[in-house]
């Protein structure tokens, strides 16, 4: 039994997969404010006037370039949005904060590189961590773009395994100033930063320590050679090299150890954050795909007429209506989180990092989606373009290029969905979530024989609701099954995670999308929402495809006899529709709109 949220009950991190959320309590991008609406088009205006027009300038690694626009961008505020008003930021709710990251990474892999990097990463952790001298000092100018940070964390033996990092900080005989020593690589925006994050470990402690680092070339920091990489070609990439860096005691960053605390929740923000980073590009790329099939003839026919094309545009646009829809889902909660915090009297530093790392699970699963959704629309644009599409003459060679680095920062993918189970699994643990319960229940439903058949429904998305469900019962089943087995070895399972992430990501995913729906047929009328509707069927219908498949591995990867036909023939109830949709007729209508307007159009 999967229950329903109760009317103005706090929603928790990780939740979804053991309750019901009501439509009413969802954010979707369809409830932005006039001033979201008016921030948004001042970054797509600055866009559109600065990054769009100069592609070459940045595939041509012109650095100093991506530097200057930076700095236009600090002029603008835009750097600045998340920073409290003390600070020289704007103090932006989070949703805000997300539209921003989301409507200005798009266009140029380089530029969001660079941007994500200096507002999340560069300057977060100061701002969230940082006391008040350090706060004044460093982000009142990080804020603006006076002043441009980088983050040094990752070392050619410390990469996943971020607190295995070997970079030594040495206290000074008279106590005023730490030496540090050390190396770093890809690290962005390095070769225009004037301030480091750091970490390193002090003498043989557990954890490592971060440290706020002013840049200076004659206070033993040296740089390597701008990285020659695959895309995000104007992105600075280099290693740094410490040699005794002084560095003065107080700007150590929080504590003594709190050095991987600040890493992984700085992590839990850029991941979020990534997801919205990669939903312009899938617009952009979208709208570019459809212009070039509609322009492009083939046996006398524009190739936007051909079903093939057709499919491919259906799946772009969907993907990526499904990612805006769980992206701002997740943002809002995580508002609404850290506006209860604040009421409660807590600072703006921990209800913000308390309400981002609530809904940590969420974040991983949208960074797993949102950057494999990318790639995806990026690959499909590609394949539309043909053989133009692997000139470097036409856009799409860039974006398939500059979108493949978004499965590996952050956290990789593979990680990232280890992640979202084991820490969903935690949230159990401790009894903030009550995982048991449902998942009793389902493998009572199993031995009886009585799991309830998926019916068909009047009711707007009956039919839908249920199956969404029962793919959580899919999760409950897999997951309490392997934890009996396994119990606290199931961390080393990595195959049986790998496949049990997927339901949960595929769940939330679909469910986010379902649930905006819901909302605005409800508000705006079905009428209003036909297209909608069929990519919310559609993404269902392929998210119950992947979860099939991934049960399926999961259960025969460790249930055997008696338990595994149990098990697989479950899944295949669970999973039954009672009416299957005409897929090849919900991609032709989605293709239709979007060739119509000659642009991702919702």
């Amino acid at each position: 039994m999967i229950e329903a949220t109760k009317a103005n009950e706090s929603i928790k991190g990780a939740a979804f997969i053991v309750k019901e959320t009501a439509a009413q309590d969802v954010f979707t991008p369809e409830d932005f404010s006039e001033e979201q609406i008016m921030m948004k088009e001042s970054v797509q205006e600055f866009v559109n006037r600065e990054i769009i027009p100069h592609r070459e300038r940045f595939e041509n690694k012109d650095y100093a370039f991506t530097h200057e626009t930076m700095q236009k961008a600090g002029e603008l505020g835009f750097l600045g949005v998340a920073v409290p008003e003390e600070y020289n930021g704007l103090g932006m709710p989070f949703t805000s904060t997300m539209l921003v990251c989301d409507y200005i990474s798009g266009a140029n892999g380089s530029f969001s590189t660079a941007f994500g990097a200096h507002t999340g990463i560069g300057t977060m952790p100061i701002t969230l961590y940082g006391n008040e001298a350090q706060k004044q000092k460093y982000v009142s100018k990080l804020a603006t773009g006076e002043w441009f940070g980088a983050y040094c964390l990752t070392e050619p033996g410390a990469g996943s395994d971020a607190n295995s990092g070997k970079t030594k900080a040495v206290l000074s005989e008279d106590g005023s100033h730490y030496l540090i020593t050390g190396q770093k690589m890809w690290i962005s925006n390095a070769g225009f930063a004037d301030v480091f994050i750091v970490f390193a470990r002090i003498e043989d402690d557990k954890n490592i320590t971060g440290f706020i680092v002013e840049v200076d070339l004659e206070n033993g920091i040296t740089l390597g050679d701008e990285e020659n990489k695959l895309g995000i070609k104007a992105s600075s990439t280099r290693q740094v090299f410490f040699n005794e860096t002084k560095v003065p005691v107080e700007n150590m960053l929080a504590g003594r150890g709190d050095g991987f605390k600040i890493a992984m929740n700085a992590l839990n923000v850029g991941r979020i954050k990534l997801a919205a980073a990669c939903l312009e590009g899938q617009r952009h790329v979208t709208s570019l795909a459809v212009k070039y099939a509609n322009e492009r003839v083939q046996f006398k026919t524009p190739i936007a007429k051909f079903g093939a094309i057709q499919s491919k545009l259906a799946t772009m646009a969907t993907n990526c209506f499904a990612t805006e829809s769980a992206s701002y889902r997740a943002a809002y909660d995580i508002e609404q989180r850290i506006d209860q915090l604040l009421a409660e009297g807590k600072s703006f530093q921990e209800a913000e990092l308390k309400g981002v790392e609530e809904f940590a699970v969420e974040c991983s699963i949208l960074k797993v989606a949102g950057s494999e959704n990318a790639q995806g629309c990026s690959d499909q644009g590609l394949q539309i373009y043909g053989g133009m599409g692997f000139s470097a003459d036409a856009p799409m060679e860039m974006a398939w290029r500059d979108s493949r680095i978004a499965r590996i920062y952050e956290g990789t993918n593979e990680i990232n969905r280890m992640l979202s189970v084991g820490m969903t699994l935690k949230k159990a643990l401790k009894g903030e979530i009550d995982l048991m319960t449902p998942a009793t229940t389902v493998g009572q439903e199993l031995m009886s024989g009585s799991i309830e058949k998926v019916t068909a429904s009047d009711v707007l998305f009956g039919q839908e609701k249920q199956l969404i469900n029962n793919m959580k019962k899919v999760f409950m089943m897999i997951v309490g099954s392997a934890v009996q087995k396994f119990g606290p070895n199931l961390d080393a399972e990595q195959q049986i995670l790998l496949a049990v992430s997927d339901i949960l990501i595929e769940t939330y995913m679909a469910e986010s999308t379902l649930l905006r729906v819901e909302k605005n047929a409800e508000r705006f009328g079905v009428a209003t929402q036909e297209r909608q509707i069929e990519m919310t069927q559609l993404y269902l219908f392929e998210a119950i495809e992947r979860v099939n498949a991934k049960a399926k591995e999961a259960i025969v990867s460790f249930a055997e006899g008696a338990q595994q036909a149990g098990m697989i023939a479950g899944v295949k109830q669970y999973t039954k529709y009672a009416e299957y949709p005409n897929i090849s007729e919900l991609r032709k209508n989605i293709a239709a709109t979007v060739i119509e307007e000659n642009k991702y159009p919702y």
